[in-house]
């Protein structure tokens, strides 16, 4: 039986949502300890050094992301087709966000993201996620990532040039009995 939301009780939360904040808590006590560590083994002077190279290399990382992306973009508007190549831009920008974030657990966590080996694992698990968001059996409003990804997989056009064409729906037999003969300006266009 589960639980559901009434005007005293609030919708209960998902099991991520419990666990996120301890997770982050964890994360950032961790990250601080290895900080600790490393600049006493290394010197405060050279992880000050270490992090602002982590800063510098990671917004160059984004940076080279977002031009890569425009760029695919722009040949997309020029010449549309069905599938396009990936250009693995969302990886490359978490990457380069996670280097920016101080600390050393974050810098490892991006370069596995940069890796040709370990990028393809974290590439099939973030599909394996989003497909299982999407056969999600949750209520609408109870995950909002699988709401997302039910209103893109909606919002998909099919069509491999992109373009919506207006237009109206008229059922057989209710519409006008004959030949219109009504005057109609011509179209200017």
């Amino acid at each position: 039986m589960t639980q559901q939301a009434t005007p005293d009780r609030p919708a209960p939360r998902g099991k991520l949502r419990r666990v996120l904040p301890l997770l982050i808590t964890a994360w950032l006590v961790l990250e601080i300890w290895l900080l600790v560590q490393v600049g006493s083994w290394l010197g405060g002077l050279t992880v000050a050094l270490l992090l602002l190279a982590g800063v510098l290399i990671g917004g160059s990382l984004i940076k080279r992301a977002g031009l890569k992306a425009f760029s695919a973009a722009i040949d997309q508007s020029r010449d549309p087709k069905p599938r396009q190549p990936q250009t693995g831009t969302s990886l490359t920008v978490l990457a380069g966000l996670l280097l920016i974030v101080p600390g050393f657990l974050s810098d490892v966590l991006a370069l596995t993201l940069l890796l040709p080996p370990t990028r393809a694992l974290w590439r099939a698990a973030g599909r394996r996620f989003a497909e299982k968001a999407l056969r999600s059996t949750s209520a609408v409003g109870t995950d909002p990532f699988a709401d997302a990804m039910r209103l893109q997989e909606q919002l998909r056009i099919h069509r491999p040039d992109g373009k919506v064409i207006q237009g109206e729906v008229v059922e057989p037999g209710t519409g006008p009995q004959g030949p219109d003969a009504t005057y109609r300006p011509p179209i200017n266009g």
